[in-house]
């Protein structure tokens, strides 16, 4: 996690009103206990969250956008993406949630690579058919009773009906997110992604992630273009003006401070990056941003 974005913060499971720190799931119903005021307010979380829909309407911001609950749809967040939510209305359903740690104690690490969990798109929202719901609902079920009962191995058992869960959810996310999962080249241009995620605060050229993955930078950026239609430079810059637009519209940090924060040496360039590309200067986009939202 970047330094400058400890003024959005960031809350454990047990502080966003689950019953442990590892995982906790349950069914929602119209008497269930309200949230936590503390998220009302832009938040990220250090856990996964996984919401199946049945009833409700409430709203909701994650990275800046409004979703609306719908019946019969699936909502995931991962814990780098920021939340904000609003004034909660009655909702039915299913919530899981898990942490990093429970996902450590897998036998299974594989479950790591898993589109959902990976989450390349920045989704969130995800409709389901009527066989996906019955087969999502059913499998979140027996975890849930599998949890409140606690009979040997449960833990295990949880962490293989989890497994089942996130492959499932997978498939319908790369079908709603993406297209060729496996095309020549696919793996190069996840690993490529996934080291954006840790290090695009540290680096930003190309040349930098080719070095940590032993190619040429030539070689990197003909594949990441042959794999998703845009240049290994658009990926690194559209990571970087992700974090500026979540910072910019949920902190209070200076401009300076931002730039710093994501590695930016000058706040002069940092001005000149993010108008080049949001078409407006941070100040602007602020501005814009709050006035939306308010």
């Amino acid at each position: 996690m970047i330094s400058g974005a400890s003024s959005i913060p960031k809350y454990s499971l047990e502080q966003s009103g689950g019953r442990n720190n590892l995982f906790d799931i349950r069914r929602i119903g119209a008497d269930s206990r309200g949230m936590p005021s503390i998220l009302l307010s832009p938040h990220r979380k250090d856990f996964y969250m996984l919401v199946l829909v049945e009833e409700g309407s409430s709203r909701h911001w994650v990275d800046m956008h409004p979703y609306t609950l719908k019946a019969d749809t699936f909502y995931f967040t991962t814990p780098h993406q920021v939340h904000v939510k609003e004034e909660q209305e009655p909702m039915k359903g299913m919530v899981l949630y898990f942490t990093e740690g429970f996902l450590d104690a897998a036998a299974n690490q594989q479950i790591r690579q898993l589109p959902v969990i990976q989450n390349p798109d920045n989704g969130h929202e995800m409709p389901l058919e009527k066989e996906d719901v019955a087969y999502v609902r059913d499998i979140m079920l027996r975890m849930a009773e599998e949890y409140e009962q606690r009979p040997d191995w449960h833990s295990t058992m949880l962490q293989a009906y989890l497994h089942v869960l996130l492959i499932y959810l997978s498939r319908l996310y790369t079908r709603q997110f993406t297209t060729s999962e496996k095309r020549p080249g696919r793996q190069l241009l996840k690993k490529f992604l996934g080291l954006i995620e840790s290090n695009y605060t540290q680096h930003h050229e190309v040349a930098a992630y080719a070095g940590l993955l032993n190619i040429t930078a030539g070689h990197l950026g003909d594949v990441v273009r042959e794999q998703s239609g845009r240049s290994a430079i658009e990926h690194i810059h559209a990571r970087l003006l992700l974090e500026a637009r979540r910072m910019l519209f949920h902190t209070d940090s200076s401009i300076k401070e931002i730039a710093f924060a994501l590695g930016f040496e000058d706040a002069s360039y940092f001005n000149r990056f993010f108008k080049r590309g949001c078409q407006q200067t941070p100040l602007a986009f602020r501005t814009a941003a709050r006035e939306m939202y308010h």
